[in-house]
């Protein structure tokens, strides 16, 4: 995966603070560096938006989709296992992971956060190959923005551009959870996983690691 696309894509998928805006060239200058080209097409086509867009409308926006929309969550093992026990070990494999590489995550957010999971692959091979194996979580959160019309369907979308197509088998797979819907169970998740799974490694930021480091 392109390293400057995942790195551009984590960073547009973040909530919109003022610094984001303020570093609006120098995003889009990035976004020149990002490949394949459908993927550039789709990032330049949000940084579009974004320029043109008052930042407190762009906010407010990001809440109303990330925060209140069940199909739009940046949370990707919620795709595939809602809020039922299962989640809690899925999130076991990607902090596994994590671990396994030598990155440190922030702990204030879950391990499945998707621009932390973004994150973790423009630093390290390993980060590609685990978000390869959430490509129809991926799919299934952008079918989600698409839907809600929303801009960050493109940022989605140059991620997917930059992964490997989906097979047939995972198409039904899509079209199947699509029409269902995300399991739901009411059940917690931190009684199904050890605490220190589930709890963080640490508190070092998401970019404690260089790409040197990454073991593959």
């Amino acid at each position: 995966m392109n390293t400057a696309t995942a790195k551009l894509a984590s960073v547009l998928l973040q909530y919109p603070t003022a610094a984001l805006f303020d570093g609006f060239t120098e995003l889009t200058a990035f976004a020149a560096e990002t490949g394949p080209k459908p993927a550039r097409r789709h990032l330049c086509r949000f940084l579009d938006w974004l320029g043109a867009t008052a930042p407190d409308a762009v906010a407010q926006h990001y809440v109303q989709t990330f925060d209140l929309r069940r199909r739009c969550a940046l949370y990707l093992t919620y795709y595939r296992y809602g809020d039922t026990r299962k989640r809690g070990m899925a999130m076991v494999i990607v902090k596994t992971a994590y671990r396994d590489a030598g990155y440190v995550p922030d702990d204030q957010e879950l391990p499945d956060y998707l621009p932390m999971m973004l994150d973790f692959a423009a630093l390290c091979p390993r980060g590609a190959r685990l978000l390869t194996g959430h490509r129809t979580d991926l799919e299934l959160l952008r079918r989600g923005l698409a839907a809600a019309d929303s801009p960050y369907a493109d940022v989605v979308a140059a991620v997917i551009a930059a992964l490997p197509k989906l097979g047939r088998y995972e198409l039904n797979q899509v079209r199947s959870a699509w029409e269902s819907g995300p399991p739901q169970e009411d059940v917690g998740l931190e009684p199904f996983a050890p605490p220190d799974y589930l709890a963080g490694y640490g508190a070092a930021p998401t970019a404690s690691l260089g790409a040197d480091q990454c073991r593959t």
